[in-house]
Parts: structure tokens; C-alpha cells; sequence
């Protein structure tokens, strides 16, 4: 799998998300997804919304996937 096609497979399910996926040897993946649908969430379910996404990608083709998930405010801020 490549950045683009996680890409592509967030921003269907998040269409007004804010999304880099980055990747050396498309297997490991660093992504930073920016939507307002995880206000009020906590993290893990806001890992748990962006994986249900991947569904079984994750853990085969996407062999780690390393996730910040923020909210256009926590990303304005400077959130981690």
C-alpha cells in the first residue's frame, strides 16, 4: 500500500479531513489526520474510527501505522 492509496481510503470516509500519510518503505506509515468529527472523542477512539477505515489493510499491507488525530482547533494550538 502507498501514503496515497491510505490517502484516499481516509478522505473517502472523511471527506472534510485535513490528511498526510507519509511512508519510506510502504509498510510503515506516520499519519496526521486533522478532522472536526473527532470532537469530544478521546484518542483511542479517534485511532479506533481512523482504523475501522484501513479495516484488514491494517496489520498486512500497513504493517505499522503511527497516528496523530486532531481537531482543527488542538491542530491550530500546536496539539500533539
Amino acid at each position: 500500500m502507498t501514503p496515497d492509496q491510505i490517502t484516499e481510503a481516509l478522505r473517502a470516509a472523511l471527506p472534510d479531513a485535513m490528511i498526510d500519510v507519509r511512508s519510506d518503505d510502504n509498510t510503515h506509515f506516520e499519519a496526521t489526520v486533522i478532522d472536526a468529527g473527532f470532537a469530544g472523542m478521546r484518542p483511542l477512539a479517534r485511532h479506533q474510527k481512523v482504523y475501522k477505515v484501513l479495516g484488514s489493510a491494517v496489520g498486512r499491507e500497513i504493517h505499522a501505522l503511527a497516528l496523530r488525530t486532531l481537531t482543527p482547533q488542538e491542530h491550530a494550538a500546536g496539539g500533539n
